[in-house]
């Protein structure tokens, strides 16, 4: 792979990211924005059921971030051989992990949501959502790993085409099975599990295909005997550090939705549709922060270090001017905007205050988002892990229970918590790049 170095690859490589991550993230708003056309419980039934599901997809978009940096460093090293080691071992832990996610999740179900504090009235819907929904788990944990291995080949067009598919034929499978239509059954949130599903199944037949006309990376049985316990040691090395902060972030989240579900239907309502809105905002800064880090990590791989630093610092600037504009753009326009979910005053008025607060919490985040997939390009891993977890329990659970509940703010003082967290890491990740101390840390070793 020969890629292009200059700052403005970066924004290049960003916007088909950008088209790709924003559809993926959009398959679980639009099932909430047209199942709120059908009912308002079964909104709260659908947000219950993601926000445990985001666990697991946090979890695989880990664990193929880490493929991704591996096969860019690679590249960038001209090591081919070893790059079709580190897929196949990718694509068989995440098929694995898919499956044993899906048996493990649908088996504990109940005790989870009860622990969620899932109000009683909507447990049926929420059940079935989920139970079909987790079911599909292990198509997804395939279909992330092929598309590491076209990120690391900047071949990001393609992912964003197979994305822009897979959503054009969620949309008109809701639309099939939420309302019904001829013959077919109105399935409610039965109706968005299943077409989700089939979509995800339809994404991974297309990305396969793609992958063996396109890529000269093999897939093979060979690669696993002996067992390559050296390639998986690199990817745990940064999984599951990265992997643990994923999931500590998302539990934390979790923890925070147990705190929202105590202020009954409204609040809960005003969470999802504030969450919809926010990722206008924050969904670039994953663009561009994956683009970035293919750049950084194929400049490691090279050895060309002086190179990385005005890269990262270059996409901090962008992140967070983007970032901020749109949540200021959203706040000035938030009755139209949450206007398109509901009419109810009480949550149009919510989210106005919500949205205020998030304006920090974007400045905090964009930059979040940015400086620890730089770090974690460069092969620093662990320090970004241990300030995240003591800083999301400490800071966002702890304060959004103290100005959420001991303070009696609701889900205004619950923000305050956790834009605080977002900006007390901000600020100690841009000391840690700053002090250089990431140098040295390349992750092939001797290969």
């Amino acid at each position: 792979m020969q890629m292009n170095l200059n700052k403005q690859s970066i924004v290049k490589m960003s916007w088909p990211i950008f088209i790709e991550v924003f559809l993926q993230l959009m398959v679980g708003n639009i099932d909430q924005f047209m199942i709120s056309q059908y009912s308002q419980p079964s909104v709260a039934a659908v947000g219950n059921g993601n926000q445990i599901m985001n666990v697991i997809i946090i979890l695989l978009t880990v664990m193929c971030m880490a493929t991704t940096i591996l096969l860019t460093q690679y590249l960038g090293s001209k090591n081919h051989k070893k790059i079709s080691e580190i897929f196949t071992v990718s694509l068989a832990m995440n098929g694995i992990f898919g499956l044993v996610a899906s048996i493990l999740l649908i088996t504990f179900q109940e005790p989870m949501f009860h622990w969620l504090q899932v109000p009683e009235s909507i447990m049926p819907e929420t059940s079935t959502f989920f139970t079909i929904y987790a079911g599909g788990i292990v198509f997804q944990a395939l279909y992330f790993s092929f598309i590491a291995c076209f990120r690391s080949y900047s071949l990001m067009k393609t992912t964003m085409i197979v994305s822009s598919i897979m959503n054009i034929f969620n949309i008109c499978g809701n639309y099939l099975l939420i309302y019904g239509f001829g013959s077919v059954p109105a399935l409610g949130v039965m109706g968005v599990a299943i077409s989700t599903n089939i979509s995800k199944v339809l994404g991974l037949i297309i990305i396969y295909y793609l992958f063996r006309k396109n890529l000269d990376v093999e897939i093979s049985w060979k690669y696993l005997k002996p067992f390559p316990w050296e390639s998986i040691k690199k990817i745990l090395s940064i999984g599951i550090p990265t992997g643990g902060e994923a999931l500590s972030y998302q539990l934390s989240q979790t923890t925070i939705m147990k705190m929202v579900n105590v202020f009954g239907l409204v609040v809960i309502n005003t969470k999802v549709y504030v969450y919809i809105l926010l990722m206008f905002a924050y969904v670039y800064s994953l663009a561009i922060s994956a683009a970035m880090q293919v750049v950084v990590g194929y400049l490691i791989g090279a050895g060309k270090y002086d190179e990385v630093k005005q890269r990262v610092w270059y996409t901090v600037r962008i992140a967070v001017t983007i970032a901020v504009g749109m949540i200021i753009i959203l706040y000035f326009s938030s009755d139209y905007v949450l206007g398109i979910f509901t009419k109810d005053p009480e949550i149009l008025a919510l989210g106005k205050q919500i949205l205020f607060v998030d304006i920090f919490l974007e400045i905090g985040r964009s930059i979040n988002i940015t400086m620890v997939r730089a770090l974690q390009a460069t092969g620093d891993i662990k320090m970004p892990v241990v300030v995240g977890i003591i800083s999301m329990w400490s800071t966002a659970v702890g304060l959004a229970y103290f100005f959420g509940i001991v303070m009696g703010m609701g889900l205004v003082g619950i923000w305050i918590g956790m834009a605080a967290d977002e900006c007390v890491r901000a600020v100690i990740f841009v000391y840690r790049w700053h002090s250089g101390a990431w140098k040295n840390k390349k992750l092939m070793g001797t290969v």
